[in-house]
């Protein structure tokens, strides 16, 4: 999640990425950016995994860059983690509840590192490491019987791979690749807009008895294209 954007002393704007453990509440990032572009946050993603493994799933807000209003929500950040096997659970618009024990740790960081903000990136890096150390080794929770986090999490075993996975569908008519505009041409003829998120992928076809086709991303079934 973002904790929500905030200027530093020198004027610049702060975008502070968090990821956690939903289990230890380990704080595993707390790094704070210009703005949520796709690049900078997958970066900071890849730097994660590399460390901690890949989880078996992630769960956001539905807000950008991790979901958008498009076909069935994704973007280009969720393709990402779909392709290297994690499930994206997305809460319910306008229930942060669901994301509760991320939000109640963002009023702690909030309080504790932003009143008043540092003077400029750096020192705000410096100020949220020291945040994030307390936090993990030297806070006890309730909700952990007075455990710390770092005392409970422990790192996936699953490593990030040195390629990315290319889908594959043993199952399906075809395999068809996504423009780089997000639009799919059947073998049959006509072009059909997707998503942009999926632009460069492969996504797999399977005709139907009435004609129509389905189209699916890995597991996820975006929809069928009907007949004219």
């Amino acid at each position: 999640d973002y904790k929500g954007w905030f200027r530093l002393g020198n004027g610049e704007r702060c975008d502070p990425l968090t990821v956690s453990d939903a289990y230890s509440r380990d704080l595993l990032v707390c790094d704070p950016l210009f703005s949520p572009k796709l690049e900078d946050v997958r970066g900071v993603f890849e730097r994660a995994f590399r460390e901690y493994g890949l989880p078996d799933a992630i769960r956001t807000d539905n807000g950008t860059p991790f979901a958008t209003t498009g076909l069935a929500g994704l973007s280009k950040l969720a393709v990402y983690w779909m392709l290297l096997g994690i499930r994206h659970e997305r809460i319910r618009p306008a229930h942060p509840e669901e994301n509760g024990r991320h939000e109640r740790m963002h009023r702690t960081l909030k309080a504790e590192t932003t009143r008043p903000a540092q003077p400029n990136l750096l020192r705000q890096q410096e100020a949220f490491d020291a945040f994030q150390d307390i936090f993990n080794t030297k806070r006890p929770h309730e909700a952990l019987d007075m455990r710390r986090p770092a005392d409970v999490y422990q790192p996936s075993l699953r490593t990030y791979p040195s390629s990315l996975p290319e889908p594959e569908y043993p199952l399906h008519d075809d395999t068809l690749f996504v423009s780089k505009e997000g639009y799919l041409r059947l073998p049959v003829g006509g072009r059909f807009f997707l998503t942009r998120a999926l632009a460069g992928q492969p996504v797999g076809i399977r005709e139907g008895y009435d004609g129509s086709w389905l189209v699916s991303f890995l597991d996820l079934e975006l929809g069928y294209i009907e007949k004219n």
